[in-house]
């Protein structure tokens, strides 16, 4: 089976359409969206309605996110300054059947043996980041699939454990598959569709094929610069805009 894995597309719609439409030529059978739908960007109800159409027709899943957590609560969400200000812009724009939505969405999920979640898999509700292989040893212990993916993180990495508890760090290469060994654990950590921080501005996604075993993280250019007009045009914050342009 091969599964499409989508990551923190942050209401950026102009890299959601881009992803979609590449991944139309990957024989995918079914899409994983992994959380962080909402925030930042300036396009919440068509990446919504997206998501929804694709679950509606039983092409995919998606995942709660910190960000739509953050939408759904009256609490402060702890981000920073720019991340709460298109929070607050988002809660106060979203339909009823848009929260309902948002609140039926679980933390976890698991096919063909293979785990999703959005952030920490030993800790889904903490949204503990995955940043570097001491993180991730914790993490593979607390999973209960060989693989799991995950994102949250905005920046592609892989963590392989073996058998003594501790992980290995890799960068993927992008637009190649890799071999995830059914000698080792894997903790595959997707970029970002929305919000690439790995100073490459091309949004990213994953490609898992399980009959081979192999995952492959994707680089799609995307109109970077409608998006941050977007942004601009809401009256969101620039910071969230002028990002996108450099990729972090």
């Amino acid at each position: 089976m091969r599964f499409a894995i989508l990551a923190d597309i942050h209401a950026n719609r102009q890299a959601l359409d881009s992803c979609l439409a590449h991944l139309g030529g990957q024989r995918i059978d079914r899409i994983i969206f992994l959380g962080d739908m909402l925030g930042y960007g300036a396009d919440p109800h068509w990446v919504l309605d997206q998501m929804r159409g694709h679950i509606a027709r039983g092409m995919a899943d998606a995942l709660l996110g910190n960000h739509e957590e953050a939408v759904l609560s009256a609490k402060p969400s702890g981000m920073n300054t720019a991340a709460e200000a298109a929070i607050a812009w988002q809660r106060s724009r979203l339909a009823e059947d848009e929260r309902a939505f948002i609140a039926s969405l679980p933390m976890m999920i698991a096919h063909e043996g293979v785990e999703f979640v959005h952030a920490d898999p030993a800790a889904p509700a903490r949204w503990t980041y995955v940043t570097d292989a001491e993180v991730a040893a914790q993490s593979l212990k607390g999973a209960k699939a060989a693989i799991t993916f995950c994102g949250h993180v905005h920046r592609p990495a892989l963590y392989a454990a073996n058998g003594n508890g501790k992980a290995i760090a890799f960068r993927p290469p992008a637009n190649e598959p890799v071999p995830l060994l059914a000698s080792r654990r894997w903790l595959a950590v997707l970029g970002a569709v929305g919000q690439p921080r790995d100073g490459n501005a091309a949004a990213c996604y994953g490609i898992l094929d399980t009959a081979t075993a192999e995952c492959t993280w994707q680089r799609v250019a995307y109109d970077v610069e409608a998006a941050a007009a977007a942004i601009r045009a809401a009256g969101l914050p620039d910071s969230l805009a002028t990002r996108l342009m450099r990729g972090e």
